[in-house]
């Protein structure tokens, strides 16, 4: 293990280096229909900056019909899956996109978080149960399921303690999930999730906490830069009045982990760090073939139903993320002046008519989504 807590791995796959020449190019994985327009278009942003900050060009998204300059620096829209897919782009370490390869579809999702209800349970191929035992003292507690009945055996299990949260795995800023505290309410739940992706993807049972501040616990390594950092999320009502990710304040460091917890911070930012880092740790000891050039995990601060404090990692996000506007931030800042050492970024979304950024920001998306309605996404730095 390294310095940073991360342990460091070699391979065939490892051979690229921090390249300052070539094309960067966006790799969209989702399917057109379903592409929003504000997510498209933060990637296309995101993408560019990437280009400026490693002395590269940018060609809009991949075509492989295509002849590049150079080589290719990817930046998909999901983590990506299997590493012959990436093989196939030329994708070998870090230095070759922006986001992670992983073995297997779960790997990717909040489904790696918890264990089964049952060694015998059922999983997809490729599950670990060593990486939930590893994992223990980093995560709330929870079950993964890929089968109705053994939904009801979590729930049993985790309703002795209090509510249960129900958490689709792919489902991203905590939409989809419902609070179960009766059987009843469980199977109104299980009700609207299809059979058939419930047993290919899996379906997370959790303990639910009150009073919950969730927080960010991130890296990201891009051409000579390596930029670590502690956030805190915040909550947003969209068009409809829902609460919803309504962006992330980050306190970013130049370096790795060892330089951020060289700052003056609170208990319960030292603690997310360190299972941050046991989660990172174990995920790339576990699952080998894997790499990530950004890695991000949500850290969940609250009280369980007898009022004891909690803490644990409920997922992690080795793809472009919502708080990718300011990881970009911080490493433009960093790179526009050599001596800082730490700064404050954020990145903002706020929905409705008539939102206007501050005259420094960074604006990724300021119009009419045809999915979320009028949305406004910025970022903005504190200078150091």
């Amino acid at each position: 293990m390294n310095k940073e807590g991360f342990t460091e791995r070699s391979s065939t796959m490892t051979t690229s280096t921090s390249q300052t020449h070539g094309t960067v190019v966006g790799y969209p994985t989702i399917a057109r229909a379903k592409r929003r327009p504000h997510e498209t278009e933060t990637r296309a942003l995101i993408s560019r900056k990437l280009a400026a900050l490693k002395g590269c060009g940018f060609a809009g998204d991949f075509d492989p019909s295509r002849t590049y300059p150079g080589p290719l620096y990817h930046v998909p829209d999901e983590t990506l899956v299997e590493p012959g897919i990436a093989d196939r782009l030329g994708i070998r370490s870090e230095h070759d996109l922006f986001g992670g390869v992983v073995p297997h579809a779960f790997v990717a999702t909040k489904a790696i978080t918890h264990p089964l209800v049952d060694p015998a349970a059922a999983a997809p191929a490729g599950w670990s149960h060593a990486f939930a035992s590893r994992i223990a003292d980093a995560v709330l507690a929870g079950f993964t399921v890929f089968s109705e009945a053994d939904a009801h055996i979590a729930f049993a299990k985790l309703l002795a303690e209090g509510p249960v949260r129900i958490k689709p795995v792919h489902e991203k800023g905590g939409q989809g999930q419902s609070v179960a505290r009766t059987e009843a309410e469980l199977t109104e739940a299980l009700a609207v999730i299809d059979r058939d992706e419930l047993a290919a993807c899996g379906l997370v049972l959790e303990e639910n906490l009150a009073e919950v501040e969730t927080h960010s616990v991130g890296q990201v390594r891009v051409a000579d830069l390596t930029v670590s950092y502690f956030g805190t999320q915040r909550l947003t009502p969209n068009n409809r009045g829902v609460q919803v990710y309504g962006g992330t304040e980050l306190l970013a460091v130049r370096g790795g982990y060892a330089e951020l917890t060289k700052l003056d911070l609170p208990e319960a930012a030292k603690t997310a760090i360190t299972q941050a880092c046991a989660y990172d740790t174990a995920a790339m000891e576990t699952f080998p073939g894997m790499f990530v050039s950004r890695r991000n995990y949500d850290i969940a601060v609250g009280f369980d139903a007898k009022g004891r404090h909690r803490s644990g990692v409920l997922e992690q996000s080795w793809r472009l993320g919502g708080a990718s506007g300011a990881e970009i931030a911080a490493l433009e800042g960093f790179r526009a002046n050599p001596r800082a050492m730490a700064l404050r970024t954020a990145t903002v979304e706020l929905y409705g008519e008539g939102r206007q950024p501050p005259s420094d920001a960074t604006i990724y998306f300021h119009g009419v989504d045809e999915h979320a309605g009028p949305l406004l996404k910025y970022t903005v730095t504190e200078r150091p």
